[in-house]
């Protein structure tokens, strides 16, 4: 799971998130049968919730440096382990 649209081949520079960057047959909700019911309520969460997000606290930044995010890597949802904010 870790390694999911990480291929190098599949996007150019993959570890970066770029938010501009197309949806070219992105696996995190899987795929088929295996589709993630979901899915379509997390992406209108993301439409939704980002951008109020950021209109309610303009200024929101890390507090640590990008380098300093921790992630779960060995589990079976990839994520963070916290992300400390400012505001």
């Amino acid at each position: 799971f870790p390694a999911a649209n990480r291929d190098p081949a599949f996007a150019e520079d993959p570890e970066t998130l770029d938010i501009s960057r197309g949806a070219a047959g992105h696996v995190a909700f899987g795929h088929g049968v295996h589709h993630c019911l979901g899915a379509p309520l997390a992406r209108m969460e993301m439409r939704i919730a980002f951008p109020l997000l950021l209109q309610r606290f303009p200024g929101l930044a890390l507090a640590d440096p990008h380098e300093q995010v921790d992630f779960r890597v060995f589990s079976v949802v990839f994520g963070l382990n916290a992300l400390r904010v400012t505001w």
